[in-house]
């Protein structure tokens, strides 16, 4: 529930959400952001099969380049299909960053949490 996440949060703990909205046409990645927005989290992590957001597909184009940071704005108006544009937009109205990381990586979630790693940082701030 709302208040058992937000319990867990104030004591430090880190609260992670699995699932979707059980709703047709919200992907998993809405169903995240509302969660996120929900509660007043301070990140959305999205782990993914490359380590960040890329100026094209890294599997495509082998001139893609990875940013470490980049805004929500960017990223709908550039069409990075990191998430879809429902999430990012929603994360974008409550101030909320999206780390971007690969779930490929041993120990990169980890690393992202103590502040290392590879990812970018999707944020307006």
């Amino acid at each position: 529930s709302q208040r058992q996440a937000t319990a867990y949060m104030n004591q430090g703990k880190v609260v992670i959400f699995a699932g979707g909205t059980g709703n047709p046409f919200f992907t998993t990645d809405s169903a995240a952001a509302l969660r996120a927005a929900e509660i007043g989290a301070d990140a959305l992590f999205k782990g993914t099969q490359v380590d960040g957001v890329y100026s094209a597909d890294p599997k495509k184009d082998p001139n893609a380049v990875r940013f470490d940071r980049i805004s929500h704005a960017e990223v709908i108006k550039r069409g990075l299909a990191i998430m879809d544009t429902a999430a990012i937009a929603l994360a974008r109205e409550n101030n909320i960053p999206i780390i971007v990381y690969s779930i490929h990586e041993k120990g990169g979630f980890g690393d992202i949490l103590r502040g290392g790693g590879h990812c970018t940082v999707v944020t307006d701030k």
